[in-house]
Protein backbone atom coordinates (compact mmCIF):
# COMPACT_ATOMS: atom_id res chain seq x y z
CA UNK A 1 0.00 0.00 0.00
CA UNK A 2 1.11 3.52 -0.95
CA UNK A 3 0.71 6.58 0.53
CA UNK A 4 1.01 9.99 0.43
CA UNK A 5 2.75 12.39 2.83
CA UNK A 6 1.61 16.01 3.13
CA UNK A 7 4.07 18.35 3.97
CA UNK A 8 3.06 20.52 6.72
CA UNK A 9 2.15 24.59 5.47
CA UNK A 10 1.86 22.76 2.13
CA UNK A 11 -1.28 24.84 0.47
CA UNK A 12 -4.11 22.10 -0.42
CA UNK A 13 -5.37 22.27 -3.95
CA UNK A 14 -9.10 22.36 -4.39
CA UNK A 15 -11.02 21.25 -7.03
CA UNK A 16 -12.96 24.10 -8.93
CA UNK A 17 -16.79 24.16 -7.91
CA UNK A 18 -18.61 23.60 -11.42
CA UNK A 19 -21.52 25.71 -11.24
CA UNK A 20 -24.55 25.41 -14.14
CA UNK A 21 -25.03 28.58 -16.15
CA UNK A 22 -28.57 29.26 -16.86
CA UNK A 23 -30.68 26.96 -18.88
CA UNK A 24 -31.52 27.97 -22.38
CA UNK A 25 -34.70 29.12 -23.07
CA UNK A 26 -36.59 26.40 -25.11
CA UNK A 27 -37.92 27.35 -28.71
CA UNK A 28 -41.59 27.43 -27.44
CA UNK A 29 -40.79 29.59 -24.57
CA UNK A 30 -38.88 31.93 -26.68
CA UNK A 31 -42.31 32.16 -28.97
CA UNK A 32 -44.76 32.60 -25.51
CA UNK A 33 -42.87 35.20 -24.70
CA UNK A 34 -43.01 37.26 -27.73
CA UNK A 35 -46.96 37.22 -27.52
CA UNK A 36 -48.92 39.98 -27.04
CA UNK A 37 -50.74 38.72 -23.73
CA UNK A 38 -49.53 38.33 -20.46
CA UNK A 39 -48.67 35.17 -18.77
CA UNK A 40 -51.87 35.18 -16.34
CA UNK A 41 -53.99 35.25 -19.11
CA UNK A 42 -52.10 32.47 -20.85
CA UNK A 43 -52.61 30.27 -17.96
CA UNK A 44 -56.49 31.22 -17.69
CA UNK A 45 -56.97 30.32 -21.12
CA UNK A 46 -55.31 26.96 -20.52
CA UNK A 47 -57.50 26.34 -17.92
CA UNK A 48 -60.78 27.38 -19.65
CA UNK A 49 -59.44 24.83 -22.69
CA UNK A 50 -58.43 21.64 -19.95
CA UNK A 51 -61.94 22.80 -18.09
CA UNK A 52 -64.22 22.38 -21.70
CA UNK A 53 -62.31 19.71 -22.13
CA UNK A 54 -62.08 17.70 -19.21
CA UNK A 55 -66.20 18.91 -18.39
CA UNK A 56 -67.27 16.78 -21.64
CA UNK A 57 -65.21 13.47 -21.12
CA UNK A 58 -66.07 13.97 -17.11
CA UNK A 59 -70.07 14.94 -17.92
CA UNK A 60 -70.52 11.64 -20.00
CA UNK A 61 -69.34 9.09 -17.33
CA UNK A 62 -71.17 11.23 -14.95
CA UNK A 63 -74.47 10.59 -16.72
CA UNK A 64 -73.68 7.19 -15.82
CA UNK A 65 -73.14 7.64 -12.70
CA UNK A 66 -76.24 9.81 -11.93
CA UNK A 67 -74.36 12.70 -10.94
CA UNK A 68 -74.07 14.63 -13.54
CA UNK A 69 -74.93 17.93 -12.04
CA UNK A 70 -72.68 17.93 -9.59
CA UNK A 71 -70.08 17.30 -11.63
CA UNK A 72 -70.53 20.97 -13.94
CA UNK A 73 -71.23 22.64 -10.77
CA UNK A 74 -67.24 21.18 -10.21
CA UNK A 75 -66.38 22.27 -12.84
CA UNK A 76 -68.16 25.24 -13.23
CA UNK A 77 -66.65 26.59 -9.92
CA UNK A 78 -63.07 25.68 -10.70
CA UNK A 79 -63.58 28.40 -14.20
CA UNK A 80 -64.90 30.37 -11.27
CA UNK A 81 -62.22 30.74 -9.12
CA UNK A 82 -59.66 30.43 -12.29
CA UNK A 83 -61.19 34.11 -13.36
CA UNK A 84 -64.50 33.46 -15.30
CA UNK A 85 -66.55 35.67 -13.47
CA UNK A 86 -70.01 37.63 -13.85
CA UNK A 87 -68.21 41.21 -13.07
CA UNK A 88 -69.98 42.90 -15.63
CA UNK A 89 -73.08 43.22 -17.24
CA UNK A 90 -73.77 44.88 -20.90
CA UNK A 91 -77.58 45.70 -21.41
CA UNK A 92 -78.82 46.35 -25.23
CA UNK A 93 -82.42 47.47 -26.84
CA UNK A 94 -83.53 49.02 -23.48
CA UNK A 95 -85.37 52.26 -24.24
CA UNK A 96 -88.15 52.60 -22.29
CA UNK A 97 -88.20 49.76 -19.48
CA UNK A 98 -86.39 50.32 -15.81
CA UNK A 99 -82.73 49.15 -16.17
CA UNK A 100 -82.01 47.74 -12.71
CA UNK A 101 -85.01 45.66 -13.02
CA UNK A 102 -82.67 44.15 -15.87
CA UNK A 103 -79.54 43.98 -13.74
CA UNK A 104 -81.56 42.45 -11.04
CA UNK A 105 -82.68 39.72 -12.60
CA UNK A 106 -79.13 39.02 -14.57
CA UNK A 107 -77.76 39.03 -11.11
CA UNK A 108 -80.38 36.71 -9.58
CA UNK A 109 -77.55 33.50 -9.85
CA UNK A 110 -76.83 30.80 -7.23
CA UNK A 111 -73.15 30.80 -8.20
CA UNK A 112 -71.21 34.09 -10.20
CA UNK A 113 -69.16 31.60 -11.70
CA UNK A 114 -69.93 32.24 -15.60
CA UNK A 115 -70.24 29.27 -16.87
CA UNK A 116 -73.21 27.86 -14.18
CA UNK A 117 -74.93 31.13 -14.92
CA UNK A 118 -78.14 29.64 -16.35
CA UNK A 119 -78.95 31.84 -19.54
CA UNK A 120 -82.41 30.61 -20.57
CA UNK A 121 -83.59 31.02 -16.77
CA UNK A 122 -82.56 34.65 -16.78
CA UNK A 123 -84.60 35.07 -20.69
CA UNK A 124 -87.66 33.57 -19.01
CA UNK A 125 -87.40 35.86 -16.08
CA UNK A 126 -86.95 38.33 -18.26
CA UNK A 127 -90.16 37.44 -20.73
CA UNK A 128 -92.22 38.24 -17.37
CA UNK A 129 -91.91 41.99 -17.73
CA UNK A 130 -94.57 43.51 -20.12
CA UNK A 131 -92.29 46.01 -21.72
CA UNK A 132 -90.19 43.12 -22.78
CA UNK A 133 -91.30 40.96 -26.34
CA UNK A 134 -87.78 39.13 -26.54
CA UNK A 135 -84.79 38.37 -24.71
CA UNK A 136 -81.24 37.24 -25.75
CA UNK A 137 -78.65 36.76 -22.95
CA UNK A 138 -75.23 35.14 -23.42
CA UNK A 139 -71.28 35.38 -21.92
CA UNK A 140 -68.69 36.85 -23.21
CA UNK A 141 -65.14 36.28 -21.61
CA UNK A 142 -64.11 36.34 -19.34
CA UNK A 143 -66.38 38.06 -17.13
CA UNK A 144 -69.52 39.37 -19.09
CA UNK A 145 -72.99 39.11 -19.25
CA UNK A 146 -74.83 39.75 -22.31
CA UNK A 147 -78.46 41.05 -22.53
CA UNK A 148 -79.89 41.69 -25.84
CA UNK A 149 -83.38 43.49 -24.82
CA UNK A 150 -86.37 43.87 -27.64
CA UNK A 151 -89.17 45.94 -26.20
CA UNK A 152 -92.67 46.57 -27.13
CA UNK A 153 -94.24 49.34 -28.78
CA UNK A 154 -96.99 51.18 -26.60
CA UNK A 155 -99.64 51.58 -28.93
CA UNK A 156 -102.58 52.47 -27.18
CA UNK A 157 -103.79 54.05 -23.49
CA UNK A 158 -106.47 51.72 -21.79
CA UNK A 159 -109.06 53.28 -19.55
CA UNK A 160 -111.00 51.29 -17.38
CA UNK A 161 -112.43 52.52 -13.97
CA UNK A 162 -110.65 55.20 -13.94
CA UNK A 163 -107.42 53.69 -14.17
CA UNK A 164 -104.98 54.37 -17.30
CA UNK A 165 -102.42 52.01 -18.49
CA UNK A 166 -100.30 51.69 -21.63
CA UNK A 167 -100.78 48.67 -23.65
CA UNK A 168 -98.84 47.24 -27.00
CA UNK A 169 -100.82 46.61 -30.36
CA UNK A 170 -101.65 42.82 -28.23
CA UNK A 171 -103.21 44.24 -25.77
CA UNK A 172 -100.38 43.68 -23.28
CA UNK A 173 -99.98 45.61 -20.12
CA UNK A 174 -96.95 48.02 -19.96
CA UNK A 175 -97.02 50.65 -17.47
CA UNK A 176 -99.58 52.73 -15.65
CA UNK A 177 -99.96 56.18 -16.84
CA UNK A 178 -100.48 59.21 -14.88
CA UNK A 179 -103.38 61.22 -15.99
CA UNK A 180 -101.75 64.40 -16.15
CA UNK A 181 -99.26 63.07 -18.93
CA UNK A 182 -101.22 61.00 -20.80
CA UNK A 183 -99.48 59.96 -24.74
CA UNK A 184 -100.38 60.65 -27.85
CA UNK A 185 -102.09 57.78 -28.49
CA UNK A 186 -105.30 56.21 -29.57
CA UNK A 187 -107.50 55.92 -26.01
CA UNK A 188 -109.50 52.70 -25.36
CA UNK A 189 -112.37 52.34 -23.33
CA UNK A 190 -114.20 49.82 -21.00
CA UNK A 191 -113.89 46.54 -19.09
CA UNK A 192 -112.09 44.01 -21.30
CA UNK A 193 -111.17 46.27 -24.13
CA UNK A 194 -107.56 45.51 -23.38
CA UNK A 195 -107.88 42.21 -24.59
CA UNK A 196 -109.48 43.84 -27.82
CA UNK A 197 -106.81 45.51 -28.84
CA UNK A 198 -105.73 43.00 -31.60
CA UNK A 199 -109.03 43.29 -33.16
CA UNK A 200 -109.45 46.91 -32.60
CA UNK A 201 -106.14 47.48 -34.81
CA UNK A 202 -107.05 45.33 -37.38
CA UNK A 203 -110.35 47.59 -37.34
CA UNK A 204 -108.52 50.71 -38.08
CA UNK A 205 -106.60 48.84 -40.90
CA UNK A 206 -109.65 48.61 -42.64
CA UNK A 207 -109.36 52.56 -43.10
CA UNK A 208 -106.21 53.69 -42.73
CA UNK A 209 -107.99 57.31 -43.87
CA UNK A 210 -110.29 57.55 -40.90
CA UNK A 211 -107.18 55.87 -38.66
CA UNK A 212 -105.25 59.26 -38.10
CA UNK A 213 -108.61 61.05 -36.72
CA UNK A 214 -109.44 58.78 -34.15
CA UNK A 215 -108.96 59.81 -30.69
CA UNK A 216 -111.00 56.72 -28.44
CA UNK A 217 -112.41 53.68 -28.73
CA UNK A 218 -115.10 52.37 -26.20
CA UNK A 219 -115.95 48.95 -26.19
CA UNK A 220 -119.72 48.50 -25.85
CA UNK A 221 -121.38 45.77 -23.92
CA UNK A 222 -118.61 43.53 -24.71
CA UNK A 223 -119.54 43.11 -28.06
CA UNK A 224 -119.09 46.08 -30.56
CA UNK A 225 -117.34 49.49 -30.85
CA UNK A 226 -118.21 53.22 -30.72
CA UNK A 227 -115.06 55.52 -32.15
CA UNK A 228 -114.67 59.08 -31.13
CA UNK A 229 -112.78 61.46 -34.08
CA UNK A 230 -110.76 63.82 -33.48
CA UNK A 231 -113.84 66.67 -34.75
CA UNK A 232 -116.20 65.22 -31.59
CA UNK A 233 -118.36 62.85 -33.51
CA UNK A 234 -119.05 59.27 -32.46
CA UNK A 235 -119.66 56.50 -34.27
CA UNK A 236 -121.45 53.29 -33.57
CA UNK A 237 -120.28 50.48 -35.25
CA UNK A 238 -122.26 47.00 -35.64
CA UNK A 239 -121.34 43.92 -33.70
CA UNK A 240 -121.04 42.55 -37.16
CA UNK A 241 -119.02 43.05 -39.68
CA UNK A 242 -117.56 46.55 -38.29
CA UNK A 243 -114.49 46.53 -40.75
CA UNK A 244 -116.92 47.02 -43.80
CA UNK A 245 -119.24 49.27 -41.72
CA UNK A 246 -116.22 51.59 -41.17
CA UNK A 247 -114.70 51.37 -44.79
CA UNK A 248 -118.17 52.23 -45.76
CA UNK A 249 -117.95 55.41 -43.57
CA UNK A 250 -114.78 56.03 -44.86
CA UNK A 251 -115.91 55.94 -48.61
CA UNK A 252 -118.79 58.44 -47.54
CA UNK A 253 -116.67 60.54 -45.91
CA UNK A 254 -114.72 60.90 -48.88
CA UNK A 255 -117.26 61.51 -51.22
CA UNK A 256 -119.40 63.99 -49.03
CA UNK A 257 -117.38 65.23 -46.25
CA UNK A 258 -118.62 64.03 -43.00
CA UNK A 259 -116.95 64.70 -39.92
CA UNK A 260 -116.20 68.41 -38.75
CA UNK A 261 -120.16 68.91 -39.81
CA UNK A 262 -121.53 69.83 -37.08
CA UNK A 263 -123.16 66.07 -36.45
CA UNK A 264 -122.83 64.86 -33.13
CA UNK A 265 -123.26 60.76 -33.48
CA UNK A 266 -123.18 58.59 -36.75
CA UNK A 267 -125.23 55.04 -36.23
CA UNK A 268 -124.16 52.24 -38.31
CA UNK A 269 -125.44 49.61 -36.23
CA UNK A 270 -127.95 48.83 -38.90
CA UNK A 271 -126.51 47.67 -42.08
CA UNK A 272 -128.85 49.16 -44.03
CA UNK A 273 -128.76 52.49 -42.95
CA UNK A 274 -126.39 55.79 -41.39
CA UNK A 275 -128.33 57.35 -38.89
CA UNK A 276 -126.54 60.80 -38.03
CA UNK A 277 -127.99 62.69 -35.25
CA UNK A 278 -127.23 66.95 -34.40
CA UNK A 279 -126.90 68.39 -31.21
CA UNK A 280 -130.41 68.62 -31.18
CA UNK A 281 -131.30 65.09 -29.68
CA UNK A 282 -134.81 65.29 -31.79
CA UNK A 283 -133.02 65.38 -34.95
CA UNK A 284 -131.84 63.05 -36.62
CA UNK A 285 -131.29 62.53 -40.10
CA UNK A 286 -130.40 59.36 -42.50
CA UNK A 287 -127.30 60.07 -44.46
CA UNK A 288 -127.87 58.95 -48.06
CA UNK A 289 -125.11 56.43 -50.10
CA UNK A 290 -122.86 58.36 -51.93
CA UNK A 291 -123.50 56.09 -54.44
CA UNK A 292 -127.15 57.49 -55.08
CA UNK A 293 -125.53 60.69 -56.41
CA UNK A 294 -127.09 62.76 -54.04
CA UNK A 295 -126.19 64.51 -50.74
CA UNK A 296 -130.02 64.46 -49.52
CA UNK A 297 -131.45 63.37 -46.49
CA UNK A 298 -134.63 61.93 -45.07
CA UNK A 299 -135.91 62.33 -41.13
CA UNK A 300 -135.46 58.94 -39.57
CA UNK A 301 -137.28 58.41 -36.43
CA UNK A 302 -135.89 58.60 -32.91
CA UNK A 303 -133.36 56.34 -32.03
CA UNK A 304 -134.35 54.98 -28.66
CA UNK A 305 -131.99 53.31 -26.19
CA UNK A 306 -128.44 52.95 -27.21
CA UNK A 307 -126.28 50.07 -26.76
Amino acid sequence: MSTRTLRRGAPVRRQPVRTRGKPKPSRIDWLLSKLPVSEAALRRAATVAMLSVGGVALSAGAVALGVPAMVGEQLGEAAGRAGFRVEQIEITGLKRMDRMSVYAVALDQQSRALPLVDLEAVRQKLLRYGWIADAHVSRRLPDTLLVDIVERQPAAVWQDQGRLTLIDRDGVLLDPVDPGAIPDLPLIIGPGADRQAPGYQALLAAAPALKPRVRAATWVGNRRWDLRFDSGETLKLPEEGAAAALLDFAKRDGAHPLLGRGWVSFDMRDPAKLVARKPNPETQRQVADPGEGTTGSTVAANMGTEG
